[in-house]
């Protein structure tokens, strides 16, 4: 049972929570997946948990040149040379930082952006790592997934990836920026090939490149939802 109405006055610090530790390991390379980390985050700080961030750094000599700066030097190039890696689920080298060497953390939460579908690159290379079966076996953990439109199949792999690791599946939310099939793919396009938000891509009315501000309340209620499971099980 989720417990989604415990009263407390704003601002106050959940006592049920005080130390108790969450990690977030995530890759983000427009920024999106880092802004709903940020969120959940402070969210989870100001209901008393200690949180630390743990970003992937993608350092694959085959792939990882292409995600070197922002936005990409050859988009069209470089965004469908990652198809057929990513469908094949192909890992590569990753610098993953000493805050996710760490196992004593009470929640973990998984977060990618969606590369074709699947988790990206970087974070299936964490969790099909050794490190992510020693950070997470026996620990519950929740997935994100940050996606233009298409979400379902990267949290479906990320709850599949976590619980192989031993993980125990909390929760799982997806945010998405919106838009129909052609549109939004038109709008990740312009953005990542300028580094703006446009009104049209080849003079094609296309939708807001970026997470609408919804993303805000949504990370912040479903990061307070993982906190309050976390409270159940300690007064369990």
């Amino acid at each position: 049972m989720w417990l989604n109405n415990l009263r407390r006055e704003p601002g106050a610090i959940d006592m049920s929570l005080a130390g108790k530790s969450v990690l977030f390991v995530y890759y983000t390379y427009s920024q999106q997946t880092r802004l709903v980390v940020e969120v959940m985050a402070d969210a989870l700080r100001e209901r008393g948990c200690e949180v630390r961030l743990a970003r992937l750094e993608f350092t694959d000599p085959q792939y990882a040149g292409r995600f070197s700066s922002f936005p990409l030097r050859h988009a069209y190039r470089d965004i469908f040379g990652m198809v057929l890696p990513q469908l094949r689920g192909v890992t590569g080298q990753i610098v993953i930082p000493d805050e996710a060497r760490d196992s004593h953390y009470d929640l973990v939460c998984i977060a990618s952006p969606t590369w074709w579908l699947h988790p990206c690159m970087p974070i299936r290379s964490f969790l099909e790592s050794d490190l992510a079966g020693t950070l997470l076996s026996g620990k519950p953990f929740a997935a994100v997934a940050v996606a233009h439109r298409y979400w379902r199949d990267d949290l479906k792999i990320l709850k599949q990836l976590g619980v192989k690791r031993g993980g125990q599946y909390v929760d799982g939310s997806h945010f998405t920026a919106g838009g129909g099939p052609v549109d939004s793919m038109l709008a990740l396009f312009s953005f990542l090939s300028t580094g703006v938000t446009k009104d049209r891509y080849l003079g094609i009315k296309i939708p807001p490149a970026t997470l609408p501000p919804s993303y805000v309340g949504q990370a912040q209620a479903f990061a307070n939802g993982l906190v309050d499971r976390i409270a159940e099980a300690s007064i369990v």
